[in-house]
Formats: structure tokens, sequence, C-alpha cells
């Protein structure tokens, strides 16, 4: 997993609330179990509106989504965090998450920042024109004209985020003191280790 300190540039300006997981892909891309591609299908929806903002170049490659309230509703599915990072989106910004979709995105390496209605809708607007910044290290968003919203966030996941560090990550990390365990537990009971 990469390492999240900044993320910076510009914001789709998304705004929706009760954006549910099959919005975010739909399920008849769900067949495939790599992450790479799902972005091409991600919001297929929504891309379908003309105008949106998924298709305006001015927002192509976008690091930053910001969304409404309860982003991520909807099933459990991990693939809406997939196809989010294969679109290049590492962060999104909303008042409110639904937990299995923070949680899945918080695996995958996707930063949820949960910020009053009143922060995201300024920078909803500072979006249309202007990139976001969000400093993890010190828990803010800021924009160019001099807006500055703090956010709380699981310093576990915190961590986790800014060393790169997933679970498996974090399993190694612990690698010589499982195998001392392990090296002690076949001396006594050896029948174990067979």
């Amino acid at each position: 997993m990469e390492s999240i300190k900044t993320v910076e540039g510009r914001a789709y300006p998304l705004g929706r609330k009760n954006v549910d997981t099959d919005v975010i892909i739909p399920a008849h891309y769900l067949k495939t179990i790599t992450r790479s591609g799902l972005g091409r299908g991600a919001f297929e929806t929504i891309k379908a509106e003309p105008g949106n903002v998924f298709d305006d170049p001015e927002y192509q490659g976008s690091p930053i989504l910001i969304a409404g309230d309860n982003f991520g509703c909807g099933s459990s599915r991990e693939h809406a965090a997939w196809a989010l990072g294969d679109m290049g989106v590492t962060a999104v910004i909303a008042p409110s998450f639904s937990d299995i979709f923070s949680g899945n995105a918080f695996k995958n390496g996707i930063l949820t920042v949960v910020l009053p209605q009143e922060a995201v809708d300024r920078l909803l607007e500072v979006a249309k024109t202007d990139p976001v910044a969000i400093d993890l290290e010190h828990q803010t968003v800021t924009t160019p004209f001099q807006d500055r919203f703090t956010f709380e966030i699981d310093p576990f996941r915190r961590d986790c985020l800014l060393n790169g560090t997933d679970e498996i990550g974090l399993t190694l990390t612990a690698d010589s003191k499982i195998a001392a365990y392990e090296e002690n537990i076949a001396g006594q009971r050896p029948w174990l280790a067979a």
C-alpha cells in the first residue's frame, strides 16, 4: 500500500447524497477478481448523464472526490474501493460514510475524510475552479483561499495510511515474533509441527 501524507489537486465536485456502491461500481463489473480496469466502469450511471463531472476534462485524474452524506452505502462490495483507486482517487471527503465502505477504503489505501456539511459545501464550490489539499499528518483540508478545516481520524488508520502499511504489512512487522512463537510451540508440542 502506498503511503499517504498529503493529497493535493483538483477534486471531483460530486456532492450527491446516498451514493451507494452499485453507483460507484455496477454489479456487472463484479465478475473480476482483479482491480485493474475497474475505474472505467466507476460511476457508469452518472457518466451516462450529460455534463457530468467524471467526463469533464478539467477534473480528469483528480485524486480527491467530494461527495454528499452517506457515501458508499449499500452492499459491502470491496470492488467500490478498487474502482475508486483504479480511477486515481486517493481521498474522499464527505459529511459521512457507510462504515463498511470506509473500512474497505482504508484497507485499500483510500483516505476517507469526514467534515461538516458546511465545510463540504465550501469545498464543492472551491473544487469547481481550484485545487484542494489534504494533510493527513496534521489532519487538515485547505484551499488556496485560506480555508482550513480539521478532521478526526482513528489513530490506528492514520498511522497505517501515513506509513503505507496494510494488514499484510502489519503482520510482516511481527514476523520474527511469529517465527519465535512457532519455534517455541514446535518444541513444546512437536506433534503440531508435523
